[in-house]
C-alpha cells in the first residue's frame, strides 16, 4: 500500500496555502464547504478571515462552522452570528452556521467504535465537497487540534459536540459535564464523528494544516495561552490522519525549546490516540511521505 502524500511549505503565507492546495493535485467538485474555527471571542489565536480569503476565493468556497455545547460567544444561533460579524467572517466569502436552525443532519457510524451515528449541521447536506483549513495547536480536552478535531467536533451540531464529548451518552447539553467519560472513548468517539463526515463526501475532500501560533489552548479558548512555539509552516493532505500525525510528527522532532509544553499537553490527554483510533476505521493513514515545496 502506497504511502498518503502530504505536502509541507515552510513560509506561512496566504499564497503557500494556495500552492499546498495545488500540489494535491485534486479539484474540488461542486458547491464547497471550507469547514473553518470561528474563533472564541478573545482569543488571539485563530487564523483570521484577511489571511485565509485567497484560498477560500481559489475553490470558490463557502466557510462553514456550527454552535458550540459549552458557554461562550457562539453557543447559540443569535450570539455566533454576532461574533462571524465581529471577527469579520462574513466580509469576504460566504459564510454558513450549518446548525443554525434545527433539524440536524444524522450520519450512521455501522462501524464505529464508541458511537452508532453522528448529529451535523444539517447544511451540511448541500455541500458536494470540503475543504478542511485547520490551525493547528494544542487543545484542553483533546490534546491537540487539526483535520481530525475539525471533522469531528468542529461538523458537530450542539448535539452532535455533547454526544461527542459524552462518548454517546446523551446529546443533551445540560447534562454535557454531569456524563464525561473516561477519556479514551472521548478520543474514540472522535474519531467515529470525523469517519462519519469523511464517509459522507466520498473522498471529495481535502485537508490544510497551519502551524502558527501554536498555543497548548484551542481557538475555543477565550483566554488562550500566547504560543509556545515558533511557527513551522503548511501541510497539505488528502489524508486527515496524515495531515495530523506529521504536525505531531513535527512537533516531537523540533528543536524548538517550546515543544515541551506542547507534547505534555498533548501526552496529558493521550491526544495521539484519536489518530490511532481513526487510522484503525480506515479514515487514513498513519504511514506518510512527507514533500517539501520550495
Amino acid at each position: 500500500m502506497s504511502k498518503s502524500k502530504v505536502y509541507f511549505i515552510k513560509d506561512i503565507t496566504p499564497e503557500n496555502i494556495i500552492k499546498a492546495y495545488e500540489a494535491l493535485g485534486k479539484k474540488l467538485p461542486g458547491k464547497v464547504a471550507v469547514k473553518m474555527h470561528s474563533g472564541e471571542a478573545g482569543n488571539q489565536n485563530y487564523l483570521r478571515p484577511d489571511f485565509v480569503k485567497d484560498v477560500i476565493n481559489h475553490v470558490n468556497g463557502t466557510v462553514v462552522e456550527c454552535n458550540t455545547a459549552y458557554e461562550g460567544a457562539r453557543n447559540s444561533t443569535e450570539k455566533h452570528e454576532k461574533l462571524i460579524k465581529d471577527h469579520e467572517w462574513d466580509k469576504y466569502f460566504p459564510f454558513d452556521l450549518m446548525d443554525a436552525e434545527g433539524p440536524d443532519l444524522e450520519l450512521d457510524i455501522p462501524n464505529g467504535k464508541v458511537l452508532k451515528k453522528n448529529y451535523v449541521g444539517k447544511n451540511l447536506a448541500n455541500y458536494d465537497s470540503m475543504l478542511v483549513l485547520s490551525h493547528f495547536k494544542g487543545h484542553a480536552m483533546g490534546g491537540y487540534g487539526g483535520a481530525l478535531k475539525q471533522l469531528s467536533i468542529g461538523c458537530a451540531s450542539s448535539a452532535g459536540k455533547t454526544l461527542i464529548h459524552t462518548a454517546g451518552k446523551t446529546n443533551d447539553q445540560t447534562q454535557l459535564f454531569n456524563n464525561l467519560p473516561d477519556q479514551d472513548r472521548f478520543l474514540e468517539a472522535m474519531a467515529d464523528a470525523a469517519s462519519s463526515v469523511v464517509n459522507h463526501f466520498h473522498g471529495n475532500m481535502a485537508f490544510i494544516n497551519v502551524m502558527k501560533n501554536i498555543s497548548v489552548d484551542c481557538d475555543c479558548d477565550g483566554n488562550a495561552s500566547a504560543p509556545c512555539m515558533q511557527d513551522v509552516g503548511i501541510l497539505a493532505s488528502l489524508d486527515p490522519v496524515a495531515v495530523d500525525q506529521a504536525c505531531l510528527d513535527l512537533v516531537y522532532n523540533s528543536t524548538d525549546p517550546g515543544k515541551d509544553k506542547l507534547i505534555k499537553r498533548i501526552e496529558s490527554l493521550h491526544g495521539v490516540h484519536t489518530v490511532e483510533a481513526a487510522a484503525d476505521l480506515g479514515v487514513g493513514s498513519r504511514d506518510y511521505e512527507l514533500i517539501t515545496l520550495e
